[in-house]
């Protein structure tokens, strides 16, 4: 693609607001998964013994241990909503957007 080409691309408003939709929610799922972690720590720090409880009479696994891997279990689960997004919406949107500028260009 010719340097004119992705230079007319990055300028048209369409792309624009596409890319902001996208940083936008890139930036929340970023802002969700550190509240999650550093609630995690918060917790950990100020009322460990929350998360020392047994999960029932006899158990050796802690609900600290249950929550940390339900943290791990989010941060894969927003990393599979961000790619489900992205394969949904914005790549389609992005070819869409380049294949009928690209035709303008080249008409």
């Amino acid at each position: 693609m010719a340097s004119s080409s992705i230079d007319t691309i990055k300028a048209h408003p369409e792309y624009r607001q596409l890319v902001a939709a996208r940083r936008r929610f890139s930036f929340s799922l970023t802002a969700l998964m550190i509240a999650l972690y550093y609630g995690f720590i918060l917790i950990v720090a100020l009322a460990p013994h929350q998360l020392a409880h047994p999960l029932y009479a006899g158990a050796t696994t802690s609900v600290g241990i249950l929550v940390g891997v339900g943290i791990i279990l989010g941060a894969i689960a927003l990393t599979g909503f961000y790619v489900l997004r992205a394969n949904r919406r914005f790549d389609p949107a992005m070819r869409a957007l380049i294949a009928r500028l690209q035709h303008e260009v080249t008409a």
